[in-house]
């Protein structure tokens, strides 16, 4: 088993698109042409972020539905890089909301935080070990 993909439901998924390339530097994979879901390459896993209401249809129970009112469920979406400081600056400077600067954690890992325009959560840290 390997994580193949992970779908970020959010409200305009060409705006969040340009939003993830210009603050973090992301490449476009893909922008379907129904404009409904997108891609980034990050990698060996990708990034997509999908129509919350095209989302929300895939669905015929009502919790599951009702899942996609609202704001994104609570968790986070980790970017590693060697210069936090940098990639924070850059994606505060390109439409990201500051939440933690840049700190170094105990275990000597660098950290900070930012949330984008849908209210995603945003880790930008050093890699571990």
């Amino acid at each position: 088993m390997q994580l193949g993909y992970t779908i970020l439901y959010v409200d305009d998924v060409p705006a969040t698109l340009e939003a993830w390339e210009q603050a973090f530097g992301l490449t476009r994979k893909l922008l379907h042409e129904s404009m409904l879901y997108a891609e980034l390459d990050t990698g060996q896993t990708t990034l997509s972020f999908a129509d919350r209401v095209f989302g929300r249809e895939h669905f015929t129970d009502a919790p599951t539905r009702a899942s996609f009112d609202g704001k994104p469920a609570l968790f986070e979406i980790g970017l590693l890089t060697e210069d936090v400081g940098a990639a924070f600056a850059h994606a505060v400077a390109n439409g990201m909301e500051s939440i933690n600067e840049p700190t170094e954690k105990p275990w000597g890992q660098i950290v900070s935080w930012v949330k984008d325009p849908n209210g995603i959560l945003v880790e930008i840290a050093t890699p571990m070990g």
